[in-house]
């Protein structure tokens, strides 16, 4: 008995399998050109793939630095966050929030506006609404002072001209 059976290669053999093209008697033109192209477009597909798998792993390390950094963290830590946690601001600064202890981090928390600056800010908005510009008033100044009648100034109080 042979022992060729015990030292076979078997990634080899997978390798050998993907460039083998079964090739039968009957097969037509089309047939033939229709399995280059399907070989051509899985080969691209996983090509694609890649990159995309490349391309999404760059964004997610970017909206990680870019969130630590919104927070005056090193980006550094960003290594530590889990593959599993979501490429989101939102659910970065949570893990953030979860273990700033572990890396000596203080968070600060956003200040509330308060009662009474919202109030005011309500009150100079409603006295802006409906006011005259400056630049519309000085216009109106300049044409009545360049008048040369006094229908003209009449004419230009009244809005006609």
């Amino acid at each position: 008995m042979s022992n060729n059976r015990d030292n076979i290669n078997w990634e080899t053999d997978e390798e050998e399998d993907d460039d083998f093209t079964p090739s039968f008697e009957s097969d037509t033109d089309l047939v033939r050109k229709l399995r280059k192209d399907l070989k051509q477009a899985q080969k691209r597909n996983k090509e694609l793939e890649g990159s995309l798998g490349e391309l999404s792993k760059a964004q997610r390390e970017r909206i990680i630095k870019d969130a630590f950094a919104s927070k005056g963290v090193n980006p550094k830590i960003a290594s530590f966050v889990p593959q599993d946690i979501d490429a989101s601001e939102e659910a970065v600064t949570q893990w953030l929030e979860n273990y700033a202890d572990v890396f000596g981090i203080k968070i600060e928390e956003k200040q509330a506006v308060s009662e009474q600056d919202i109030q005011s800010m309500q009150r100079m908005n409603n006295a802006l609404t409906g006011a005259e510009a400056p630049g519309a008033s000085d216009d109106l100044a300049n044409r009545i002072a360049s008048a040369d009648s006094e229908d003209e100034i009449l004419s230009i109080l009244s809005g006609q001209q």
